[in-house]
Formats: C-alpha cells, structure tokens, sequence
C-alpha cells in the first residue's frame, strides 16, 4: 500500500493559483478594456457554442460571480491536488470538458458562463471517492466538503433561483460522481495500534504466540538452566549449569598459609 501519498506538493499551490488567476486576468479586461467575452460561453446544441466548452470557466457576469466562485476554487482545488495527487490533474481536465460538454447538450438556448460547473465536478469528486476509499482522512475531507458546500445541491433544479446554470452545476455533479467511481483510487495503509492488525503478520514470529501450542494451549519453554557455583578442593569457585532450582551450595573462604618463621 501507498503510505507517502498524503504530503504537500507544488500542484496544491499552483493548481488553485494559475486557474483563479487567468478568471481573473480575463475579468480585468472584460471590465476595463472593454472586451465582452459572453459569447464564448456554452451555447447548447449549436456548434459555435461548442467553444464555450474551453472558455466559459474563465468567464463570469460580475465581481459577485467570479469572487463566490474564486473562494470555492481555492478551497477544492487545493484539497483535491492534497488528497489525489495521482488523479488531480485528470479530474480538473476531465471534469472542466466533460461537465461543459454534458451542458452544451442539456442546457437551455443561452449562454451559459462561469466556473460553477468545475466546483460541482470537484464537490463530488472529493464526496464520493471519499466514500469510496473508506479511508478516514478521505472521508473527513468529505464531511468538510458536505459542510461547506451541501446547500448548494438545491441550485442543481430548475426554477431555484433566476440568472444560474442549473444545467451547467447538475452536470458538474454527474460527472463527479462518475470520475469518483471510474479513476483508480490510492490506497492508503490504515494506522495500526497492534502488530497483529497488519496485513504481513506472522503468528509464528510472535514471541508471545509461541508461547501456546498448535491447539491454542498455553505451553511455555522449560525455565533456563541455573548456574551453580561450586569450590573445589583448592578453594577456586567454578560455575556449572543444572536444571534443578533448589540447590544448596556453601562457600568457605580458603585459609591463607602460615607465613610465620
């Protein structure tokens, strides 16, 4: 299993700042310099709308707009490049195509602008691959997403609120989920309390396991030899092994010789 997926690499900060930063070079000269980009969003079923597919994210109606969607980009995009580094890249690229495509089938004749279907794409990506690894921090990310963003699972209906792309957020959710249940997921190695919940385990390597026989009955080793220690007869001590424990030894103190004259 993967255990080293889980660390801070250059997508998490870059993925978030370049995507943010061209909506916002785009608006700058929409608004200052006058140049209207509205007709490069989707337009449904038309095949000049088909180009609003690569542009319309980076196109928005009004400061309201690209801020609300800015704040959610920030924090999805961040977590999505943390939590799936392996897939990253491939939801945000998939997701922004697909989620555009799937509007310009379904959506009604008019144009249809904004990053609002790329934030549902990577809402429930990160819901249900969540769900889908059952891994704790996955799914804590999860509950973070459900927190921040689940009131906005109601502007995926019709008639919720004039001036949205319900079309463009219900396609964003359906191709979320759909990328969640189709990319390959990382599988991360859980954290183990005890040896015996690691999958490599080995009974017979436990020290304590070899303590019980092949039918699970406590059967400890022989207690280890005692060493005695015993004198000979010129008063040197020795030590020597027996597998009694109750033996009973005496030592005297040799006497020293006689050094008078």
């Amino acid at each position: 299993m993967n255990t080293d997926k889980l660390k801070y690499h250059s997508g998490v900060f870059f993925a978030p700042f370049i995507f943010i930063l061209t909506m916002w070079i785009v608006a700058y000269a929409n608004w200052k310099l006058g140049w209207d980009y509205e007709e490069y969003g989707i337009f449904p079923r038309e095949i000049s709308g088909l180009k609003g597919i690569l542009f319309s994210p980076f196109i928005h109606g009004d400061i309201s707009h690209i801020t609300n969607n800015s704040l959610a980009l920030i924090v999805l995009l961040t977590m999505v490049a943390f939590f799936y580094r392996k897939n990253y890249l491939t939801v945000i690229i998939l997701g922004w195509l697909l989620s555009g495509f799937l509007t310009w089938l379904i959506g009604r004749p008019s144009f249809h602008i904004g990053a609002s279907g790329l934030v549902y794409v990577l809402t429930s990506y990160l819901f249900f691959s969540g769900l889908k690894t059952k891994y704790y921090r996955l799914m804590a990310a999860s509950l973070v997403v459900v927190m921040l963003y689940g009131s906005s699972v109601w502007y995926m209906f019709p008639n919720v609120k004039d001036g949205i792309s319900w079309e463009g957020h219900l396609s964003g959710f359906i191709i979320g989920v759909i990328l969640a249940y189709l990319l390959p997921q990382s599988e991360y190695e859980p954290t183990y309390k005890y040896d015996w919940q690691r999958p490599d385990y080995n009974p017979s390597e436990d020290s304590f396991m070899q303590l019980f026989d092949e039918e699970g009955n406590f059967s400890p080793p022989p207690p280890p030899e005692e060493t005695v220690i015993k004198q000979d007869e010129n008063g040197y001590f020795y030590g020597s092994s027996t597998q009694s424990v109750n033996v009973q030894y005496t030592l005297t103190e040799k006497s020293k010789p006689d050094s008078s004259q």
